[in-house]
Order: structure tokens, then C-alpha cells, then sequence
């Protein structure tokens, strides 16, 4: 009955998929399914929505993060601090170099702050936006900025995803990280490499300074409109926790808003909801974007999966499974069972949250050390659920930043960090 109630929900995801139809629709399939086997189980209604709620409450402040996104990404533009940056860096950068500038910037805010969303909605799309203007491939851009997004979300002490791992396994996250950034620095070094070479034969242009020129027409370019970016970086330095750095950021960029750009309270409440949108065509190809608006798929995704965590665990839906991984284990390694696992649960669980949950659940016994226990997830888990096209884990950082699906094709770093772990787990089976 187990499998029957997993493979249902796998084929309408499946259907979904395919048909190019909302994942929406196979996670409200997947709830009504799993809730069916919960009562073909003879648990009532009213403990399966306990259930329900219980998994829901583990991810409240994702859902809180989901709506700050939104308003950075919106007020950033409005208040001129990312107009600010690309006017004045624009002119500076060498297109050739830019895939890994862009890949590294977002590697270092994503340590600083810990979160891929976070990252994704400042830097991310600052990189993003002077990419366009440079003509630049926004798939490569997109790949770039993801990878260097969850580069930091792997390996950051103020990560939720290095924490949840740390709880999960009893591990120090210090120790972690260190041995994490050990391993990282081959997989690190070679994206560097890649993108320098996608960078030098790509098509990318100097920045026509008509079009910077747009920014300077159309924005006090002062230089406090640069204040709400370096909030983001210092109090990261001083380990504010994210939700309150993005909170300052946004309060900062209101006021500047309001004082520097001329905006009224009701066109602020606006852009805060549905998004900034540019006064000309130009200009809205590089800057339209954001709003708490933008962030509600991601919130009705996070919201559905994440009860699932519940139902699972509070019908033992999964313990079957869990007893067929161990001889899975035996045959292509611990870690190659993981990463197999990992993306399965990043399949159904379309949020790295609960796939590093469920991960954790049905590969923990195949591990008996909890130091390298908590590295595989990392390695795996961590990582592989932003490969995954219907996860939010890669759909919100890319609709953040603008870029499509097919940005995942290019996150170097998403792909070589685990196939260099596992190349090292396979010669240590040999050796």
C-alpha cells in the first residue's frame, strides 16, 4: 500500500512535468493521496491534519524569508541601489571575466549570509542585471549565480540547511564546514575554470554607456542608495541572523525610496507587493522584477510538500523503503545510495528542507559514522535539490534573479561537488 500511494504521487508529478502543466497540481494530488493512505491506515482526519500542521510549523521561517524576498527584490530597484551598482560598475568589468565574478560574488555573500534565497535576491540579481546589459547569456549567468548560491548554503555557519544537518547528524557545524571547504576546493577551482572559458569565447559586449546612461536619467544616484546592499554585508559579518538583515535592508531602502527617488507611500506599498516595474522599455528589461507577489508559488509549494514530512512520519509511510536502501548501499557505496536518494527525495519533496529530512531518514542507518554522515548529506542532499527543475530550491533563485529553467545546465558547481565526492568514496571502495 506504501509503494502504491509513492508511485501515484510520482506519476502525477510525472504528468505535470511533461503536460508543462503547475506543480501546484501534483503536490495538492500528492496531499489528497497521502491523506488517503493515512485513513486507509485507520488514523483519523483530525490527527492527519495534525500531522499536517506539525510539518507545516518546521518550515515557518522559510515561508517568513519567501515574503522578504520578495520586498528586497522589489524595493532594491526601486530605491536605485541596484541601479547604483550597475552604473558604476558596468563600465569597470571585463565581459570575459564576468561568468566567474559572478560566480564568485555569489559564492561570498552566500557564506556571509547562509542563505541560497537570500543571495539569489540581492547579489544575484545585481550580477544578473549588468550581465543582461553586457549581453551576456542569461542561462550562463543563471547557472553561475545558482551555483555560487548554494556554493555558501552548503558550507556556511549561518546556513539553515549546514544547521538542520548538524541537528540531524550531532555533528559541530565548525567542524563541518572546515572539512566541507577541504573538499570543495577541486570541485571550487575547476566551475572557476569552466565559467573563465565559457566567459572569453562567449558573445558578451562592453556595456554600451547609453544604456547606463538610463540609470543616471531615470535615478538619484546617490551615493546612500548603495546603503541597503552594504547592510546586507556587515551585518553579516556580525552573524545578524538573515531574517532581521534582510528586514534592515528593506526598512533602509523604503526610506531612500521615499527621500531620494521620489516615490509616494502608495506607489511603495505597490512595488513592495506586486513588484517594481520601470517607467520605459528599456530600462524594465533590466530592472522589472520582485514583489511579495513573486514569492507566492515558492510559499504554496513549501507549504503543501512540507506537510508531507508529517504525514510520513506520523504513519510510517516510508519505513518500507527505508529497509530496501541498505542493500542499495552494499552495491554502489553509502555515499552513491545517498546521492541516488537524495534526488528522489528532492523529486517529491520539491524543497531542500524536507529532501535533507527524508534523506536523512532513510539513509542514516547505512552510515554509522554521524562526522561523515553529515558530509554526504551535504555533499548530496544540500546540493542535488537545486537540481531538481520543479523544486523551489532552483525555481526561486532563478525567478528571482530572471533567468529560466535551463540555468541548471550550467550550475557547474552543483554538479562536480558531489561526482568529485563520489569519485573519492568509489577509490577509497578500490583502495
Amino acid at each position: 500500500m506504501e509503494l502504491a500511494a509513492i508511485v501515484c504521487f510520482l506519476l502525477a508529478l510525472g504528468v505535470c512535468v511533461f503536460t508543462g502543466a503547475s506543480i501546484l497540481y501534483a503536490l495538492i494530488a500528492g496531499y489528497l493521496i497521502f491523506f488517503g493512505y493515512g485513513l486507509l491506515r485507520k488514523f483519523t482526519a483530525a490527527a492527519l491534519l495534525k500531522m499536517s500542521w506539525d510539518g507545516v510549523a518546521t518550515v515557518k521561517n522559510i515561508l517568513i524569508v519567501f515574503i522578504l524576498i520578495g520586498m528586497i527584490t522589489a524595493v532594491w530597484r526601486a530605491a536605485g541601489t541596484i541601479p547604483l551598482i550597475i552604473y558604476t560598475a558596468g563600465g569597470l568589468i571585463q565581459p570575459g571575466a564576468f561568468l566567474v565574478i559572478t560566480f564568485l560574488l555569489n559564492c561570498l555573500l552566500s557564506l556571509l549570509t547562509g542563505t541560497s534565497f537570500g543571495t539569489a535576491a540581492t547579489i544575484g540579481v545585481i550580477t544578473m542585471s549588468i550581465g543582461n546589459v553586457m549581453g551576456i547569456s542569461p542561462v550562463y549567468l543563471g547557472g553561475a549565480i545558482l551555483g555560487g548560491a548554494f556554493f555558501g548554503d552548503r558550507c556556511s555557519p549561518m546556513s539553515t540547511s549546514a544547521l538542520l544537518t548538524c541537528t540531524l547528524t550531532g555533528t559541530d557545524i565548525f567542524t563541518n564546514i572546515k572539512l566541507m571547504l577541504k573538499n570543495a576546493a577541486v570541485p571550487f577551482a575547476a566551475t572557476c575554470v569552466i565559467y573563465g572559458v565559457l566567459g572569453s569565447y562567449g558573445a558578451a559586449g562592453a556595456v554600451d554607456l547609453q544604456i547606463l546612461n538610463l540609470f543616471k536619467d531615470n535615478f538619484n544616484l546617490h551615493l546612500l542608495t548603495f546603503l541597503p546592499a552594504l547592510l546586507i554585508i556587515v551585518l553579516s559579518i556580525f552573524k545578524v541572523s538573515v531574517k532581521k538583515t534582510m528586514l534592515a535592508s528593506i526598512v533602509t531602502a523604503c526610506v531612500l525610496c521615499l527621500i531620494l527617488q521620489g516615490v509616494s507611500a502608495g506607489e511603495l506599498l505597490q512595488i513592495l507587493w506586486q513588484g517594481y516595474r520601470a517607467p520605459g522599455p528599456e530600462l524594465a528589461k533590466m530592472l522589472n522584477g520582485g514583489g511579495i507577489v513573486s514569492m507566492f508559488r515558492a510559499v504554496a509549494i513549501v507549504g503543501l510538500s512540507s506537510s508531507y514530512s508529517g504525514i510520513f512520519a506520523g504513519t510510517g509511510l516510508l519505513d518500507g523503503v527505508k529497509n530496501k536502501i541498505a542493500g542499495l548501499a552494499a552495491s554502489c557505496t553509502p555515499f552513491g545510495s545517498t546521492l541516488l536518494i537524495s534526488f528522489l527525495t528532492g523529486m517529491v519533496a520539491c524543497n531542500q528542507t524536507l529532501a535533507i529530512m527524508l534523506t536523512h531518514q532513510l539513509c542514516a542507518d547505512t552510515i554509522s559514522e554521524k562526522q561523515e554522515l553529515a558530509l554526504t548529506l551535504e555533499d548530496t542532499t544540500v546540493l542535488t535539490a537545486a537540481l531538481i527543475p520543479w523544486s523551489i530550491a532552483s525555481a526561486v533563485p532563478l525567478t528571482a534573479v530572471g533567468a529560466p529553467a535551463l540555468g541548471i545546465a550550467a550550475a557547474c558547481y552543483l554538479y562536480l561537488q558531489p561526482l568529485w565526492s563520489l569519485g573519492k568514496h568509489l577509490w577509497r571502495e578500490k583502495t
